[in-house]
């Protein structure tokens, strides 16, 4: 049997017996320091950002995946469009944010429903946005 990772597929022996977790980390960090080796001020805020950080994933995990993906394909196409208006367009950038942008959408665009037809005309803009800024950049440079 093997597990999915985004890095590829990773062998997983059922077999073998979990490793029992590490102790004294902060909040269960594997590798953390022991909050008894911190002092109370740093002990407070080392409780506060674990909770904190707890917070933000019960937020994450109300959400829908399909809003999380869309608000990341927002910022690839933000990410785009700032590289592009600059006065001195940084061409290599843009590519790669508009290419990940079509990528995202490429695989799943059709599982965003209409938040994936809007995208999908977002990156036609950024495309044309970045063809438009080379040829200026190409004509001013000869």
């Amino acid at each position: 049997m093997s597990l999915w990772t985004p890095s590829g597929e990773v062998p997983v022996n059922r077999d073998r017996p979990s490793p029992e977790p590490e102790r004294g980390g902060a909040a269960g960090v594997v590798g953390g320091p022991s909050l008894e080796d911190l002092s109370p001020e740093e002990r407070a805020r080392a409780e506060q950002m674990v909770a904190e950080m707890a917070e933000v994933q019960r937020q994450i995990l109300a959400a829908p995946a399909g809003a999380i993906v869309v608000n990341h394909v927002v910022g690839f196409y933000e990410l785009a469009m700032i590289h592009l208006s600059q006065p001195e367009p940084r061409f290599d950038e843009a590519q790669l944010a508009i290419d990940a942008m079509e990528a995202v959408l490429d695989r799943v665009g059709s599982r965003l429903g209409d938040d994936g037809r809007a995208l999908r005309e977002a990156l036609r803009q950024a495309q044309m946005a970045f063809v438009q800024r080379r040829s200026e950049s190409a004509a001013t440079d000869t």
